[in-house]
């Protein structure tokens, strides 16, 4: 290998991105990225042994410079952005930048407009549905109008948490990067959330229990979103994990491995296994229609793992069906400044 080309090897090898030397359509060079995308043995060979791809091959073939997006190399409908350079000699600098992060990024957001788009859509159609009889049916009855007017209600309200629960979602992926920087004190916390939540858990036929085995240290975390992950947990346990017998849910805060601990365990119908994985997806409901009928919005576990990740802690789910679902939640403790 001549200098300049051993020089030009040394400088392929240092870029992560596949990177190609062609001319007149013999592919001369490949750096590592290359070889482990197209395979070893791929260089002093026709180029069209190594990509396949007929738009890219019709650019490269006639020597022209570009940038052009092209799918299927390294994988059916992988895309990638192939920039196409030209020496001074007559040599063509093939660049390939996958686009797979970007085209799932994107495909996330697709997905997440269109499934808010069928949050709100639902609820706004019972609403005008009834709204227009109420306004066009003069000889409705007293008690059809009370039961259109609390429908109509209940699908506002539902959509107004809807919207909040967007706003705070919005709010919590701003401050991601942010560390938090108050000092907090989760047993208190929890202690305010079961109390608020007792009447619903005791029309629910079941009862909020705390458990706290040691003194539980303060973090460092902000107290809002804290105490809205506590809330959303809690909420969960009462909406989806009593069952007949009423047997209690328990929460349990403590201290372990330098974090601090918060698991709550419930006795419901559990969750099969298969849907545990996308639980914390926007929207994602294991049963949608019980989730609607309970008041559920699809995105209270979305908003605990934000707000757990950006206290850098960690949130496991573990259910079987027929026994009930845990969550454990473990958070970092704040130490003081030496």
């Amino acid at each position: 290998m001549a200098k300049g080309e051993n020089e030009l090897a040394i400088i392929l090898a240092a870029f992560d991105e596949p990177l190609l030397i062609v001319r007149r359509g013999i592919l001369l060079q490949a750096n590592r990225a290359a070889q482990a995308l197209f395979g070893r043995g791929i260089e002093n060979v026709d180029v069209r042994l190594a990509i396949r791809s007929p738009k890219a091959l019709s650019y490269i073939l006639a020597g022209k410079a570009g940038d052009l997006e092209v799918s299927g190399i390294g994988g059916f409908g992988r895309p990638w952005l192939l920039s196409i350079r030209e020496f001074d000699d007559g040599r063509l600098l093939v660049r390939l930048v996958d686009r797979s992060a970007a085209a799932a990024a994107e495909k996330m957001r697709v997905d997440f407009v269109a499934n808010a788009s069928h949050e709100l859509r639902t609820p706004l159609a019972a609403i005008l549905g009834y709204a227009e009889t109420l306004a066009d049916d003069e000889n409705l009855d007293q008690e059809t109008r009370l039961k259109f007017g609390q429908t109509i209600r209940g699908e506002a309200r539902r959509m107004l948490r809807i919207i909040e629960d967007l706003m705070g979602l919005s709010r919590i992926e701003a401050d991601r990067f942010v560390a938090p920087t108050e000092s907090v004190a989760m047993e208190q916390i929890v202690a305010s959330a079961v109390e608020q939540l007792r009447p619903a858990a005791a029309s629910a036929g079941t009862e909020i229990l705390i458990e706290q085995p040691d003194e539980v240290p303060a973090i460092l975390g902000d107290r809002a979103q804290l105490t809205q992950m506590v809330d959303n947990l809690l909420n969960n346990a009462v909406r989806y994990g009593t069952n007949p017998s009423g047997v209690p849910i328990r929460v349990t805060i403590g201290q372990s491995d330098g974090s601090v601990r918060l698991a709550v365990e419930d006795s419901g119908q559990g969750i099969p296994q298969q849907h545990l994985p996308r639980l914390t997806e926007r929207f994602y409901r294991v049963d949608a229609a019980r989730s609607r009928d309970s008041g559920g919005t699809g995105l209270g576990l979305a908003i605990v793992k934000h707000i757990v990740e950006r206290h850098r802690g960690t949130m496991e789910i573990r259910s079987k069906v027929g026994e009930g679902t845990s969550v454990v939640v473990t958070l970092p403790i704040s130490r003081p400044i030496s």
